[in-house]
C-alpha cells in the first residue's frame, strides 16, 4: 500500500505498549501522512467511569510517543476528537484507518457514513492485540486498576 494518508483514534491515557502498536502500524503505512484524533476530555469521560489524564497531558505523552516510533519521518497532525468517527467521516482525502480488533466491526458504519457524504470507503488496517505478561490484553484499565504496566508486566 503506497501513496496511503492514515488516520488513527483513541483516548491514549494512560499510553501503554498496545496504543504504541497501534500508532506504529499508522506510521508504518502513513506514506502520505498520519492524523492521529485524540479525544477530548468531555468525550473521554462520557464513555468511561474511570479517571483520565487531562487532554494536554495525553497530547504531550502522544506526540512523545510518536516522535519515538516513527522511523520514517511521517507528517503528523494531532487533533482533538469530539465525536465517534469525526474526522475520518468528515475527510474525504483519509485513505485508511487503523484499528484494534475491538474496534474493527466500527468500519462498516465508517464506511457507510462516507458513502453518504460521496467519499470513498477507507481500508481497515487491524493492528494486534498487545498481550500482558499473564496472556491477556494490556489495556489503560487494567493499568489504572494496577493490575499492569504500560508494558504490562504484572504488577504485586
Amino acid at each position: 500500500m503506497t501513496g496511503t494518508r492514515v488516520a488513527v483514534a483513541g483516548t491514549f491515557g494512560p499510553l501503554h505498549d498496545g496504543h504504541r502498536n497501534l500508532l506504529r502500524t499508522a506510521l508504518k503505512y502513513g506514506d502520505e501522512g498520519l492524523i492521529v484524533g485524540l479525544t477530548s476530555d468531555a468525550f473521554a469521560q462520557a464513555s468511561r467511569t474511570r479517571a483520565v489524564p487531562p487532554f494536554e497531558r495525553r497530547r504531550a505523552a502522544l506526540a512523545a510517543a510518536i516522535a519515538d516510533l516513527d522511523e520514517w519521518g511521517r507528517d503528523v497532525q494531532i487533533r482533538e476528537l469530539t465525536d465517534e468517527h469525526g474526522i475520518v467521516s468528515d475527510e474525504p482525502e483519509i485513505d485508511a484507518l487503523v484499528v484494534s480488533p475491538e474496534t474493527a466491526p466500527e468500519l462498516a458504519a465508517i464506511n457507510d457514513g462516507r458513502r453518504e457524504r460521496g467519499f470513498e470507503p477507507i481500508e481497515g488496517i487491524v493492528a494486534p492485540y498487545v498481550l500482558a505478561a499473564d496472556g491477556e490484553r494490556i489495556s489503560s484499565t487494567r493499568i489504572v486498576r494496577g493490575e499492569i504496566d504500560e508494558h504490562g508486566r504484572l504488577r504485586d
